[in-house]
């Protein structure tokens, strides 16, 4: 029987357009569908019906279309500040919190003509790779309840994937939208730095944290990078390179050209963690080079050189952000260990050590940009491993947590160091069940080329019609 979340974010909006359906009614699809259906699967901490169909009746009421999301149902991550609305970081340190002011995050979707329904689930402050924190259920990948959805954006990919959503709003500072993206079957965008202009992260401790969608085809990704790019006007002098309003959605619809992809496994953090693809990586990898050869894309494999001291600068820089994490005296017993750690470190980090390894970060940022600059893209697997089975992170070493992260996701986090656009695609479903996918890395500012491509496989592999049991 069809449902209206059987359409695509794209045609969802079309339809809203057409005056064929109303905001209302599409926001009561979807609080229905929440309610029955979140309670096993972890993706809200938060659910708005009363402030999302007053917003619904306001849009409907109001003369015009032309929002670049009008009437469409979003939600904010729990790291996202909504005035009046709950927000509690993924930590018990701020159960109850109720800020009084949005971040500029949640104005820009306002801006956009969404709606938004409530807040995703997160862990706490976005650290982990993973969404199973202590202030909230888990974030439980649709595909498979026992396992995880990844992080840190795991709830909204949950939501997207079981069509508790059309699409949703990510931020990804280390991997953070293409991490849960893989492990639930999604398509998964991280733009390049400076792309976004309420999320440039241009503000953030090396420049790693930027919003990017989270979406089941590439068309609907595109359709809300399109809509946050042009939700606010740029406020830095660094940019990425211009944009016309719709390019985006326009390159996934036409998917077309014929690219130079490199194709490596290589990651930095191999020099200090053992890293171990699983055979169903390189099956992902393998189905997405069969794909793009058959399409005519030119193949080249390659292997940068090691880098030693990628793995001591990029933990400075994140145990110096977590550094500034708001949360003094007795309220960091209600942290979780590993934050505890992050931040414990990162308070005692000599200025010296950090500058150090923002400096070398940068000189890698440029190392590897010279190395990719010969391909309009270069692939790698998304994920060494099958999503997680819920509990398998050490909870209370926070050591031996971090190396699991790195041995689960190895090649997202210098995609963040290095500015780079990056999109993860599902390109393979293993022998039970579970999603997998590969992970295509821009020319700087070239996201337009990883959608092309990245519509190229969609036609091919159909994954648009892979769905797991809730749908």
């Amino acid at each position: 029987m069809f449902e209206l979340h059987h359409l695509s974010a794209v045609d969802q909006l079309d339809w809203l357009r057409r005056g064929e359906i109303a905001p209302r009614e599409l926001v009561d699809h979807y609080l229905a569908r929440i309610e029955r259906l979140d309670a096993g699967l972890g993706a809200f901490v938060t659910v708005t019906p009363e402030t999302a169909r007053a917003r619904a009746e306001q849009l409907a009421a109001q003369p015009g279309r032309a929002a670049a999301l009008w009437g469409l149902p979003l939600a904010d991550k729990d790291l996202t500040a909504r005035a009046g609305v709950p927000t509690g970081y993924g930590s018990r340190a701020f159960a109850g919190y109720v800020p009084e002011k949005s971040d500029e995050l949640a104005d820009a979707l306002d801006a956009t003509g969404g709606i938004s329904l409530g807040k995703t689930n997160a862990p706490e402050f976005g650290m982990p790779s993973y969404t199973e924190s202590l202030a909230a259920p888990p974030a439980r990948t649709p595909w498979d309840t026992t396992r995880g959805a990844g992080g840190s954006s795991g709830g909204a990919a949950v939501a997207v994937s079981a069509g508790l959503l059309p699409v949703a709003p990510g931020t990804d500072g280390g991997g953070s939208v293409r991490i849960p993206a893989a492990a639930t079957g999604l398509v998964g965008l991280k733009p390049s730095r400076g792309r976004i202009p309420a999320g440039s992260g241009l503000d953030s401790l090396g420049g790693l944290v930027v919003p990017g969608p989270l979406a089941r085809t590439v068309a609907d990704a595109a359709l809300l990078l399109d809509a946050l790019i042009g939700a606010s006007e740029p406020d830095h002098a660094t940019v990425a390179p211009s944009w016309d309003g719709g390019a985006y959605l326009n390159a996934a619809v036409r998917g077309e050209g014929r690219f130079q992809i490199g194709v490596t496994r290589w990651s930095p953090w191999s020099a200090s963690y053992e890293i171990a693809p699983e055979p169903e990586s390189d099956d992902a990898l393998a189905v997405a080079l069969r794909e793009l050869d058959a399409l005519g894309h030119g193949l080249e494999e390659f292997d940068p050189d090691p880098e030693p001291d990628y793995a001591a600068a990029f933990r400075a820089v994140w145990q110096g952000g977590a550094a500034g994490i708001p949360v003094e005296g007795e309220r960091m017993e209600l942290l979780e260990p590993l934050t505890r750690w992050l931040i414990g470190v990162g308070r005692e980090l000599p200025a010296r050590d950090l500058a150090r390894a923002l400096s070398w970060l940068s000189a890698f940022e440029r190392r590897v940009i010279r190395r990719f600059a010969s391909y309009d893209a270069v692939l790698t697997p998304t994920l060494a491993m099958t999503p997680r089975p819920l509990g398998w992170y050490d909870a209370e070493d926070p050591e031996r947590n971090f190396a699991q992260q790195c041995a689960y996701t190895p090649w997202t986090s210098f995609v963040n160091v290095v500015g780079l656009p990056a999109i993860t695609l599902p390109v393979h479903e293993t022998a039970d069940g579970l999603p997998m996918g590969v992970q295509l890395i821009g020319r700087p500012g070239r996201e337009d080329v990883l959608l092309a491509i990245g519509a190229q496989l969609e036609r091919r592999l159909h994954w648009e019609r892979r769905h797991p049991p809730q749908w």
